[in-house]
């Protein structure tokens, strides 16, 4: 749903089909021509569960098909269905704090961005007491626990975002134990809403912090109460009533109310002794109507079967959606074509099956996705990672292009999601084979590996 990873991971790693660079040289013309292609009006900004859907994927399908690919989505195709819930908030809802007595009303998108994941037609939440639950993490392996066995049942969580590591000043206490300015899974505003499910809750506000979220108020608001999910077993055990964030603004004014201060909390929830705080005389209300309506998305999937090795293999993907139609911009454009994130990213994809196809047959089985849903919450990769069409078990690797260079030729590789694999070491020796240098990521507290499939 949101802005994701810049992974120039992927296409640097076309050192590894340097063998296949006489016959099928990874070609930016190429990469130009498909991304032009898939940023056209024609393809509706690519948006699941509509007409520029329908014209994404059989375009991705036909192209793995024209390359020589072998089919490797459902039934002996190139597709895997998505089975997913649209949401939409509908317009005329109300949402309001009441502060000592005092109604402080919200508006959406300026106030509060909010959002259900539940098949239902209403929502209504009655003064739902609130209570501050500092970073919301709980990491017992870590010896972390904000939560403390607070009870959060009927009650509203307001979570900071990022993790305890993120943005202590000299001389303040930090936790130390969240990996330091690189922000962990804990720091994701999915995590926060999955832990406060799992603690009962009613509802999970996040304060937005463009530091800690890595992006402006403009991206969290961007869905305008549109949100997507996959279809679940039980949503009413796995997803809170409502979930959304808070601005800083109002979070300030919320906690001030209660005689709190904001910078004075936030400190001490840096601290392993941490406690849950009630925020006396607030609550929250809301009442709005929710439309929501099944549809049936697609990933694209195609593979080269290994030579040697068949039942192990190697994944690079990328995420074909976007944003679709919405308002007019500046320039009067209704089509947000999703130009660099992500159909340069499918670009990539395909210019590497194109290598590896015109070259010898690898020893392992290279598989080519191209998923659904990542800016709707990275739902396509995370329905295939329970429904996998190889054996994930013996996957060696999946490489992720989400965003790649778009600027000219460079020295350096930017690994994003340092520390997080084992191949690390195979890039670096990969790159000196093209003198060039990996780069940490300069923004790890962004959290960009864990915002990408």
């Amino acid at each position: 749903m949101f802005r994701t990873a810049a992974v120039s991971l992927a296409l640097t790693l076309m050192a590894s089909a340097a063998y296949a660079q006489d016959a099928g040289p990874i070609d930016p013309a190429r990469l130009s021509a498909i991304v032009k292609t898939m940023a056209s009006d024609e393809f509706e900004g690519r948006s699941p569960g509509t007409p520029g859907e329908a014209k994404t994927t059989q375009y991705i399908a036909a192209q793995f098909k024209a390359l020589g690919l072998e089919p490797a989505g459902d039934k002996g195709g190139y597709t895997q269905d998505v089975p997913l819930v649209r949401f939409q908030v509908k317009d005329g809802g109300k949402f309001g704090l009441t502060l000592q007595g005092k109604a402080r009303s919200l508006e959406r998108n300026t106030d509060i961005s909010a959002s259900t994941l539940r098949p239902i037609n209403q929502v209504t939440i009655e003064n739902a007491p609130m209570v501050f639950v500092g970073y919301g993490v709980s990491a017992p392996e870590r010896g972390w626990d904000d939560f403390k066995g607070v009870d959060l049942k009927g009650k509203i969580a307001v979570i900071l975002i990022n993790d305890p590591d993120f943005e202590a000043k000299p001389g303040e206490p930090v936790a130390g134990k969240f990996g330091g300015l690189a922000a962990t899974y804990y720091g994701r505003w999915t995590y926060k809403y999955e832990e406060a499910a799992r603690r009962g809750a009613l509802g999970a506000l996040i304060v937005h912090e463009t530091p800690g979220a890595g992006y402006g108020w403009s991206t969290v608001v961007a869905s305008n109460g549109e949100a997507f999910d996959i279809v679940r077993a039980d949503p009413a055990k796995e997803k809170v009533l409502l979930q959304g964030w808070l601005t800083g603004e109002v979070s300030k004014e919320l906690l001030a109310s209660a005689g709190l201060d904001f910078d004075t909390l936030k400190t001490q929830a840096r601290r392993a002794d941490f406690k849950p705080v009630t925020l006396k005389g607030a609550t929250f209300s809301a009442d709005y109507g929710l439309e929501h309506v099944q549809v049936v998305s697609r990933n694209v999937l195609a593979k080269i079967t290994g030579a040697s090795r068949p039942n192990e293999s190697v994944m690079f993907a990328a995420h074909w959606d976007a944003y679709g139609v919405g308002a007019p911009d500046a320039q009067g454009r209704t089509v947000r074509p999703g130009a660099l994130d992500d159909a340069i990213g499918v670009a990539g994809t395909m210019e590497i099956a194109r290598a590896f196809k015109a070259g010898p047959p690898p020893a392992r089985t290279l598989v080519f996705a191209a998923w659904t849903a990542e800016e709707r919450g990275l739902l396509g990769s995370e329905f295939y990672g329970v429904h996998p069409t190889v054996p994930l078990e013996t996957m060696a690797a999946n490489l992720t292009m989400d965003v790649l260079q778009p600027n000219g030729l460079a020295r350096d590789v930017v690994l994003i999601g340092a520390g997080q694999n084992s191949l690390e070491d195979m890039l670096v020796k990969a790159a000196k084979t093209q003198n060039r240098t990996v780069t940490p990521d300069a923004h790890p507290e962004r959290a960009l590996f864990y915002r990408a499939d």
